[in-house]
């Protein structure tokens, strides 16, 4: 039993406790201004419809015009396909001419009336959600590409006015300014850089946030935001939809926030004046390969696949090139066929030999270097150390037998940098012109010494190779092949890291040079590299066939008791 003050209590709690958990997620007002985006429309569009959130409570409203591409087939593709879906989708296109506003010089040129039209295309959207009863306004540019489920909820919870998920981007570039000039333009803070590269890590007041950017319309401040200069008294700043937005905010009061403490999808880098969509195409690759190196794949429906243009596949200057991968590396596998895709690849999947399976039938072929141990460990060879050398070993011979010219050697646990294809033309060019007779150009590697390595004379792309590790990219010669084997490492068998820098002649183990006299591969490093770990050594996620495998020795101790 209990009081009637204490049950009087206890009832209006559960009572309110019970009309909480009844309440519904907040309605939210998603609008996405759309031009030219065919190219990027049916990843933004996936990750869109995948976002964890109920969509009857999401209204769309989409807007194109000015287009020259199928960014319209495509919306109204996916739009067909979705409609019943979310709460409400409102759409207005504008098919057919004009293509272009008056003096518009280029896809990356803003005139005032492309401005205009943006301004005032917002500023009406802000408004219709204002005036459906929207709990929240979503600004969401048609190049975001928000990978993380979460987005929204994540939001949602800060409880703020006005905030906007970090993303991701080429170099230094990101949706927020943390600084701002007195003239109201773009100001490079030491605080920007801490805050896009996470060293602090929360929600931080910023002077600008743009491309994705959630409002909070049930709060009262929010009814003074406009995206229209003319709205803002006394406007002393540029023609700009972003900064009319940041000073209708910093104006009445309202702090801007960006936040940054997870990974909350991508947005590419705008285009200069004097670009062509090219630049964009080449920006959404490199966005792509980003997301396929954090392991992520696509996830796109069919009505979208159809408009997904991968470029035609060669195996650029290249006679082969080769991707070594564990058989039960299935995961590994799966990404780098997507990277190919993406990149226009063709390639040859060869199966590692498995470390794991080796046995005493294969071992006693093998004769090790009598003096090795591990440099840092200092133990004999693991078996997946073998395993790896004898996979490399085994396209080597491949090389020789089809009298392949040059070859492309990639392992299975990289992540290819920014503009990797025109970055290997301009390699491989050096390359040919200045080194004719090469063996070994790796695009991958880890340097192992402090000492300056000279750089090619006559060449911007190229380095003469140092002590290096790591086989994970590297171009070989049939001249390189031809030394390697013809060196006959299987009699006196080092780690393949270890044995390329005894044959350039690089190791600092002189005792070890012993065993190999005729040092004269001729091996060279592109500056900067092309291809790099997706994962390194005590990262989450990082996982070494190498390591993570018995020592040789154990496997002669179990022949000796046998």
């Amino acid at each position: 039993m209990c009081s009637k003050l204490l049950c009087f209590i206890l009832s209006v709690f559960l009572g309110l406790a019970t009309t909480e958990s009844q309440y519904k997620p907040p309605t939210i007002f998603i609008t996405t201004l759309v031009r030219n985006k065919a190219h990027i429309l049916p990843y933004f569009l996936s990750y869109l419809e995948q976002l964890d959130y109920p969509k009857e409570r999401i209204s769309l409203w989409i807007l194109s015009d000015h287009n020259s591409d199928e960014s319209i087939p495509i919306l109204k593709a996916w739009v067909d396909t979705v409609r019943e879906q979310y709460h409400s989708i409102y759409t207005e296109f504008e098919d057919g001419y004009p293509y272009t506003y008056p003096g518009e010089e280029g896809p990356g040129h803003w005139t005032t009336d492309r401005f205009k039209h943006l301004m005032q295309t917002k500023d009406s959207s802000l408004f219709y959600a204002k005036q459906k009863w929207a709990d929240f306004y979503l600004s969401l540019d048609a190049d975001v590409l928000l990978t993380n489920p979460s987005t929204l909820k994540y939001l949602i919870a800060k409880n703020l006015t006005i905030v906007a998920p970090m993303l991701e981007s080429d170099g230094i570039y990101s949706n927020f300014w943390h600084g701002m000039t007195e003239d109201y333009y773009y100001l490079r803070t030491d605080s920007y850089t801490q805050i896009l590269k996470r060293e602090n890590v929360s929600c931080f007041a910023v002077a600008m946030i743009h491309s994705c950017v959630l409002v909070d319309l049930r709060k009262a401040e929010s009814d003074f935001l406009t995206y229209r200069p003319d709205k803002i008294k006394d406007y002393q700043g540029p023609y700009d939809d972003m900064i009319a937005f940041g000073l209708s905010a910093s104006l009445n009061n309202i702090s801007l926030y960006i936040c940054n403490e997870e990974i909350f999808g991508y947005i590419p880098i705008p285009l200069d004046e004097e670009d062509d969509m090219s630049s964009d195409f080449e920006h959404l690759l490199n966005i792509k390969m980003e997301i396929l190196n954090s392991g992520q794949h696509w996830n796109l429906s069919e009505v979208l696949s159809q408009y997904v243009k991968l470029p035609k596949k060669d195996s650029m200057m290249f006679d082969k090139i080769f991707m070594i991968n564990l058989e039960r590396r299935s995961d590994r596998r799966k990404r780098m066929e997507l990277c190919f895709e993406e990149l226009g690849l063709i390639v040859e999947t060869i199966e590692a030999v498995d470390g794991k399976l080796l046995n005493d039938s294969i071992l006693q072929h093998l004769e090790f270097m009598p003096d090795f141990q591990d440099p840092y460990h200092k133990r004999p060879m693991k078996l997946g150390e073998i395993g790896c050398f004898l996979s490399h070993y085994l396209i080597w011979i491949k090389v020789i037998e089809n009298d392949y010219k040059s070859v492309l050697v990639l392992e299975d646990d990289l992540r290819f940098e920014t503009f990797f294809r025109y970055r290997v033309q301009s390699v491989m060019s050096e390359v040919s012109s200045i080194v004719p007779d090469w063996d070994l150009v790796y695009f991958g590697r880890k340097k192992m010494q402090d000492t300056e390595e000279p750089w090619v004379e006559g060449a911007d792309f190229l380095v003469e190779a140092g002590y290096s590790y790591w086989t994970l990219g590297y171009v070989l010669s049939m001249s390189g092949a031809a030394k390697l084997l013809d060196a006959e490492p299987l009699t006196k068998l080092v780690p393949v890291d270890e044995y390329l820098p005894i044959l350039f002649d690089k190791h600092p183990k002189e005792n070890w040079k012993e065993h190999y006299p005729k040092r004269d591969l001729i091996a060279l490093s592109a500056a900067p590299l092309l291809v790099y770990p997706t994962h390194y050594t005590g990262e989450k996620g990082y996982i070494s066939d190498t390591e993570d495998s018995k020592i040789i020795s154990e496997t002669v101790r179990v022949k000796e008791d046998l």
